[in-house]
């Protein structure tokens, strides 16, 4: 019988790992695959020992509270591996965890295929001989990585994007469920889901989109808003606490913090401006290791800048306001060489069937 762990430890993995799941099914009917996952590799067939629940977590205090938990999780899989409990371990993400049981599973011997790749190509590319020693394979998501993971001497697939497999929601129906006319003119704010993001991006981003109805540029304002979230002096931004999709496929420009968005954003055809800050100590350390010239995903995969990006002191209302008023025209050549930009990236996404590829991968792997 195969025996395979799949492990994803917090909800983005589990996201991905559930379609991963139900391809080994598919191909191993009789399988035993074990995971430390969530909801959605349970559902999809998998034994989850090990609940995500229990150990991710958001801020400092509360990951040095996790560290015992994390540890003991190591030792029990080590104990696993070496009593040939698995065929094949499968890591999903969460690389800082899924290193080291990469490099436990390789000492028992035992192969090892890592799906959504650590970015070592943006910052300390050196972690790649550790990560190169103990994993067999990498199924990589973004067109370029696996050049750069072959040119380490590692062997990588790419696979495509598992965004790619998500339903894309169409602006007029997306309107019809936030209520809005047809014609109307949308912004919509991606300030972040963390607080220290909020805290950060917030003041910004609203002054920017208030100062396009008072231009009368836009007719509505909608923010991606966190179930938690506070936004302090929302006024005429309107807050949409149901699923950011809506508010991307519904809005003509959007300010969007970098990070997965700006990826959702290009496969809507929404315009943006990418804006991202972070502490002064963080912004002086990056600028020394990161080792790309953007930071929005639409701009690495297309290798040019295909969207603005404003960092740090640059995020101000007004430039973001600027930008804005640029990509709500749609006359304006920028917006259209914006909109053949993001056409762009979405053709080098490749096609539907990600997880499909990496179970084929896994295959490959098996004894």
């Amino acid at each position: 019988m195969t025996r395979i762990l799949v492990s994803a430890g917090e909800p983005s993995g589990d996201l991905h790992g559930g379609p991963v799941v139900e391809q080994l099914r598919r191909r191993f009917p009789d399988a035993l695959i074990e995971a430390f996952g969530g909801p959605r590799m349970a559902a999809a067939g998998a034994t989850v020992l090990w609940r995500m629940e229990d150990y991710t977590v958001l801020g400092f205090a509360e990951i040095i509270a996790k560290i015992p938990a994390h540890a003991r999780l190591l030792r029990e899989l080590r104990r696993r591996f070496a009593a040939g409990r698995y065929d094949l371990v499968v890591l999903i993400d969460y690389p800082g965890f899924h290193l080291r049981v990469a490099e436990a599973a390789h000492a028992a011997g035992l192969p090892v295929l890592y799906y959504i790749a650590p970015q070592l190509w943006a910052w300390r590319p050196q972690r790649a001989v550790r990560f190169g020693r103990a994993v067999d394979r990498f199924a990589v998501i973004l067109p370029f990585e696996a050049a750069f993971f072959r040119s380490l001497g590692l062997e990588a697939e790419y696979v495509g994007h598992p965004l790619i497999e998500q339903p894309v929601v169409g602006r007029e129906a997306a309107r019809r469920a936030l209520g809005i006319a047809a014609d109307a003119r949308v912004v919509g704010l991606f300030p972040g889901s963390r607080r220290q993001e909020l805290a950060r991006h917030w003041g910004a981003f609203r002054d920017a989109g208030l100062a396009q109805l008072d231009a009368g540029r836009a007719d509505r304002v909608l923010v991606a808003a966190v179930p938690d979230g506070d936004y302090p002096g929302a006024g005429r931004c309107e807050l949409i606490r149901q699923e950011p999709a809506l508010v991307l496929a519904a809005a003509d420009a959007v300010i969007a913090k970098s990070g997965t968005t700006t990826l959702q954003a290009a496969l809507a055809g929404t315009p943006m401006v990418v804006a991202y800050r972070v502490h002064r100590v963080t912004a002086w350390f990056a600028r020394r290791v990161m080792r790309v010239r953007w930071i929005s995903l639409p701009n690495l995969i297309a290798n040019e800048a295909v969207v603005e990006e404003l960092l740090q002191e640059d995020v101000t209302a007004d430039r973001l306001s600027r930008c804005l008023a640029v990509l709500l025209d749609r006359q304006n050549p920028k917006t259209a060489a914006t909109l053949a930009g993001l056409a762009q990236v979405r053709a080098l996404l490749g096609r539907p069937g990600a997880a499909d590829r990496v179970a084929a991968m896994a295959a490959d792997l098996l004894p």
